[in-house]
């Protein structure tokens, strides 16, 4: 394997871990990168870096990133999010995958762009479930910040930095399972 492979494999891992914080804002970076061509991506995603692929994108992060903030519809858009996240941490992930095998890059997508965001999506869910059953809905607006920051901040990394977003995703999910083990143990 070569260093360029190694580092899109990282950022695919990476962005298909935001997108279980937020679906569209990975994506909405990915067509910013494809767009400026910061970042190159698989000749079958070329449309992604294209200008109604970028409003497109646009439109739905700014559209998901508000509608979490209501705390009723953060319910409800957690029922759906979970499998879409992994749909799109499988998508992110083989998009940012060269020349590769094409059974090996969708096996590799499927197992760890979308476990990673159907995990953390996942994760992400049961926290503002937990919220609103104990706030009354109060603090998920904090939480709905949380998770835009952590999607932007890992998103934007990954395309400056893979291995630093990786480091920040690995940091991320170790705090996490820590925080599962101290709610099991209580």
């Amino acid at each position: 394997m070569n260093f360029e492979l190694i580092i899109s494999i990282i950022l695919g891992f990476s962005l298909a871990a935001a997108a279980g914080f937020r679906i569209f804002i990975p994506l909405l970076v990915l067509s910013l990168s494809a767009h400026f061509g910061w970042f190159p991506v698989n000749e079958q995603w070329q449309w992604v870096g294209s200008v109604p692929a970028l409003w497109l994108l646009i439109v739905a992060a700014v559209i998901e990133t508000f509608a979490y903030f209501i705390p009723w519809l953060d319910n409800v858009l957690d029922t759906i999010s979970v499998p879409l996240a992994g749909l799109a941490g499988t998508l992110l992930m083989v998009s940012t995958m060269g020349d590769m095998n094409p059974a090996f890059s969708w096996a590799l997508a499927i197992i760890a762009g979308g476990g990673a965001a159907a995990a953390i999506s996942g994760t992400s869910s049961a926290t503002r479930l937990t919220s609103t059953a104990t706030t009354g809905g109060i603090a998920n607006p904090v939480i709905a910040s949380v998770e835009t920051g952590a999607a932007t901040t890992i998103s934007v990394a990954s395309l400056f930095s893979p291995i630093i977003a990786l480091i920040i995703v690995l940091f991320l999910i170790w705090n996490v399972w820590r925080w599962i083990k101290k709610l099991r143990h209580a």
